[in-house]
């Protein structure tokens, strides 16, 4: 007589949600994936934003983390044209930038950026508003 096999579950297939990081300084570039790839998500690194156009263009991405301060596109013109194309136009969209200024804050947002977080922020920080961007989606 066999015995009954046990019946295997399949298990859920987990989707990674996967973030660009653009920033041209390569510490804060860094630090900035390592936080958020210790937290499950797959991070893809842009040096400036020209690169990081090219990155979302050819592969789906859930989220883009953006320095403002970018050679050759910065991160207020490079969320634009996010905003403009159609792979990318819901993407959200967090711009990082040092500057405090309300007409900074204001640029970035009227360019279309969901979220605005100022250097420096603590890891904590950044997380907290990844998470409530990527809910909101």
């Amino acid at each position: 007589m066999t015995q009954p096999q046990p019946q295997v579950q399949a298990q859920p297939r987990v989707r990674t949600v996967t973030i660009l990081v653009a920033d041209d300084e390569q510490d804060i570039r860094e630090l900035v994936a390592y936080r958020l790839s210790r937290s499950g998500y797959c991070i893809i690194e842009a040096r400036d934003g020209e690169e990081a156009f090219q990155l979302a263009a050819d592969q789906p991405l859930d989220m883009a983390v953006l320095d403002v301060m970018m050679p050759r596109l910065n991160g207020f013109d490079l969320t634009k044209r996010f905003r403009g194309a159609p792979v990318t136009e819901r993407l959200p969209i967090l711009l990082m930038s040092a500057s405090v200024q309300e007409a900074d804050i204001s640029r970035g947002f009227a360019a279309g950026a969901d979220g605005y977080l100022t250097k420096p922020f603590t890891p904590d920080q950044l997380l907290t508003r990844v998470r409530e961007l990527l809910n909101r989606a």
